[in-house]
């Protein structure tokens, strides 16, 4: 059986679902999914028709780790927290004048994709 990417994004919103339901705030049971996939795709790879790197394996692991993941992720690629983020983008595409929010850049204008 060839395990796909929207069984393994199923299998982590059960995963999610468990760490819902606790009365702690946690992330063990996606940390655990996390680490069990690893281990079988070093395994089986053969049974995914994806391929993850170690490396992105463990990103996924130390950030779902931390205690808030998002800020984790945004520091690990951005180099500054959520919040920290947000306000930078804030301050680049939005002006205040009279107290009214208004947008520098037009929202027609294309961005450049990093490849």
């Amino acid at each position: 059986m060839i395990i796909t990417k929207e069984m393994i994004f199923d299998q982590f919103k059960d995963a999610e679902k468990k760490d819902l339901k606790s009365k702690k705030k946690t992330t063990v049971n996606r940390v655990n999914f996390l680490k069990t996939l690893k281990e079988d795709m070093i395994k089986v790879p053969k049974n995914f028709s994806i391929k993850i790197t170690s490396q992105q394996f463990d990103n996924l692991i130390n950030d779902w780790s931390s205690p808030n993941p998002r800020d984790a992720f945004y520091k690990r690629i951005f180099g500054m927290t959520y919040a920290e983020k947000k306000s930078q983008e804030e301050a680049e595409y939005f002006t205040y004048e009279n107290g009214e929010k208004k947008e520098v850049r037009k929202s027609k204008e294309k961005t450049q994709s990093i490849h």
